[in-house]
């Protein structure tokens, strides 16, 4: 592949993905078993969290080395932002989530009663997460067409498989818990789609901006970080306990950030 191939290939990558990860919800006919569910919010969770730290926080930081002794600025106030900002979202989606309630119920009787407030949230927090992905992966590409050499998109294209790796369960942890609303397995797979939709535009703005944007990025990914860890304690760990079994969504979670964690460190 030439330059632009490569390029095109690594920008389109994270969200195709995504969209395979979303595409998941398929493999289930009808709504997710209790204790399966239990288990894959608890997994869910911990590939959020394990995102946070390896994705977002711990680059964040890496990246603010210029500030010293503060290099944990951006990181600290990018998180609380990102925190406060799903919070006041909390309160803005009380509406969105009487809308989307009424429109499920004409269409679809079985999902009277649900609150999809909590699944918004989720939805916009892995696209918020999805951002500075999709930024990082145009700024790569387009650092190494300035450089112009091939070895230089060697590390540009191994960002985007790497992350292109992490987002397939990313897409999975949208689009399933949808299922247990009783959303149709089409629209929780276009939910969990349009989740990696900001990836390939950020990447081309990423690509096109690469010699002014790494000032923002620590700001981002931390920003970022902050919106997924506000939902994964808010949301997703507490409708993750099962009385039954209340120790599944422990071991998912441990798997969860075990496999992300992998993840990141093998091709971070």
């Amino acid at each position: 592949m030439n330059n632009v191939q490569m390029t095109v290939f690594g920008i389109s990558f994270i969200f195709v993905m995504t969209t395979l990860g979303a595409a998941t919800v398929f493999l289930f006919r009808k709504t997710i078993p209790l204790k399966l569910n239990s288990l894959f919010l608890g997994f869910s969770s911990g590939i959020m969290v394990a995102a946070s730290i390896w994705s977002l926080l711990l680059p964040a930081i890496d990246g603010s080395e210029n500030l010293g002794a503060v290099s944990f600025l951006p990181a600290a106030v990018g998180l609380v932002l990102g925190g406060a900002f799903l919070m006041v979202l909390d309160k803005l989606v009380v509406r969105l989530n009487d809308s989307i309630r009424l429109k499920e119920e004409k269409k679809n009787p079985l999902a009277a009663g649900y609150d999809f407030k909590k699944y918004i949230k989720l939805h916009l927090a892995v696209t918020l997460h999805n951002i500075p992905e999709g930024l990082a992966v145009g700024f790569a590409f387009g650092a190494a067409i300035t450089i112009g050499t091939p070895a230089a998109f060697v590390p540009a294209m191994g960002l985007a498989i790497g992350i292109g790796i992490q987002n397939f369960p990313e897409g999975a942890a949208v689009s399933i818990p949808l299922r247990n609303v009783n959303i149709s397995r089409t629209k929780a797979f276009l939910y969990g789609a349009l989740s990696g939709v900001v990836e390939p535009v950020f990447g081309v703005l990423g690509f096109f901006l690469a010699s002014y944007i790494s000032i923002l990025q620590p700001w981002l990914l931390a920003f970022a970080a902050g919106a997924m860890l506000f939902v994964v304690a808010e949301d997703l760990i507490p409708d993750a306990k099962n009385s039954e079994h209340p120790h599944l969504s422990t071991w998912g979670f441990m798997l969860g950030f075990i496999i992300m964690m992998v993840l990141d460190v093998a091709l971070g």
